[in-house]
């Protein structure tokens, strides 16, 4: 006998019963988290990208010349961020639209890790490491100038 309130798989079977709305909304902010992790990815990318210019300009008007060194790495490593923040937002979409599917359907989808987070966990753990050691490099080479 089904209770009110309760609902149940297209199919009737009361084991896997739909999602409850609570179940939506909660997918639902956690997309919108991942939409808001891309575009911070991106922001950062750009900054990133715009730093190397900036350090370029920097030591222009320290040496009232043309820079010596070029700092299109930080250039590089911004592009990749933006990247890595449009895949996140198109790979969170993909994501999204699956669990939500799965929830229509009463079939929980929850079973796994996150593959996305994990990967961007990584990802930017390696752009952190390649970002700090670039830094490094940089100032050591500014420093050893003065």
């Amino acid at each position: 006998m089904e209770t009110p309130g309760s609902t149940k798989s297209p199919a009737g079977d009361p084991s896997h019963p739909k999602g409850a709305p609570g179940d939506f909304l909660a997918a639902e902010r956690t997309y919108l988290a991942w939409i808001r992790t891309g575009i911070a990815l991106m922001g950062f990318g750009f900054i990133l990208a715009r730093f190397g210019i900036f350090l370029q300009q920097i030591q222009w008007v320290r040496q009232n010349s043309a820079p010596e060194q070029s700092y299109g790495v930080s250039v590089w490593l911004g592009v990749a961020l933006v990247c890595a923040g449009v895949f996140v937002d198109i790979a969170a979409t993909a994501r999204h639209l699956h669990l939500m599917a799965a929830l229509r359907e009463g079939r929980p989808d929850f079973a796994r890790p996150s593959k996305l987070a994990i990967g961007v966990a990584v990802t930017l753990a390696c752009f952190g490491l390649v970002t700090a050691i670039y830094l490094v490099m940089v100032s050591t080479k500014v420093f050893a100038h003065n």
